[in-house]
């Protein structure tokens, strides 16, 4: 009798019709009304469309000679880049760290992912203290040894670097837990074996822990990449509209400028589109080149 009840298949659409309907009207459907909105004229938050643009495809033609979208592009990839080395490989540095240290795991298990619970606009407010022109903190700790001269952590010099810091620094404990969590599924009797034969602890990281970590690296490096084209809170906080003079736009915030500081709707929903596509394109890239292996 027990195994009739998994041939019956109407409890199972009984509970997948309410999920499917809930992802169609908050998921499915606002995706393709943005796709539709791409190829209209909206000039405001909550106004109807004017109708098509003519061309239809105008939106698209001026993303292509729009200069801030080629620099928010630009900085976007610079974003995955800096992503890959400061965030992922970071947090495999620190995990392979911590997981060969005998005591204290819990201790700094628990202040690498600190950040990841604290609101990306109360970092923001910090970060902006921390690189405040006069009387910031950076600035004073330079002072003291000696530097003359305030810095201007915010000019065109050295905003992205100032940018791409604390973005860094907030997600490092994120890819470290799930970093973390791979290394201790790995079975303690290799690494009793390689004792056995002699294998020192660095040799047990090289030729254990890294290549046996790789499918877990793998769903690292995929979520920084798509996660570097949709980050949008801490960069807007630090530096909004692009300041300065519209160096510091990456996909997502120039996105937002467009849809709710120039009501340009229509343009912020063809951006949108272009996000996903990239999103799409380099997710499928990523998994092709960091493709998992069955051990």
């Amino acid at each position: 009798m027990n195994s009739n009840i998994y041939k019956k298949k109407t409890p199972i659409f009984v509970f997948l019709i309410p999920a499917f309907i809930f992802m169609t009207i908050f998921l499915y459907y606002p995706f393709i009304r943005n796709i539709v909105n791409s190829f209209q004229s909206i000039t405001g938050l909550g106004t109807a469309a004017k109708g098509f643009n003519e061309p239809w495809y105008a939106n698209y033609k001026t993303m292509i000679e729009d200069p801030n979208m080629r620099i928010a592009i630009k900085n976007t990839i610079i974003m995955i880049i800096a992503t890959l080395v400061g965030q992922v490989g970071m947090a495999l540095l620190l995990a392979l760290l911590v997981d060969n240290i005998g005591r204290g795991k819990k201790f700094f298990q628990t202040v690498y992912f600190l950040p990841i619970v604290i609101s990306a606009t109360a970092l923001g407010l910090l970060f902006n203290l921390i690189f405040l022109y006069d009387k910031g903190m950076l600035n004073q700790f330079l002072e003291i040894l000696g530097f003359s001269g305030l810095i201007d952590w915010k000019d065109q010099q050295h905003a992205m670097m100032t940018m791409l810091i604390p973005v860094m620094w907030q997600y490092v404990g994120f890819y470290f837990v799930i970093l973390i969590t791979g290394l201790n599924t790995i079975s303690e009797e290799l690494y009793e074996a390689a004792v056995v034969d002699g294998a020192t602890k660095l040799q047990q990281v090289f030729y254990i822990s890294i290549p046996l970590l790789r499918n877990v690296v793998c769903t690292c490096i995929i979520l920084a990449v798509t996660g570097a084209l949709k980050v949008f809170d801490l960069p807007w906080i630090m530096f909004p509209k692009g300041m300065p003079v519209n160096s510091t736009f990456l996909t997502g915030t120039y996105m937002y400028y467009q849809t709710f500081n120039s009501n340009n709707v229509d343009y912020g929903s063809a951006i949108a589109v272009v996000i996903v596509v990239l999103g799409i394109i380099l997710s499928k890239v990523a998994n092709k080149l960091f493709k998992e292996k069955d051990y």
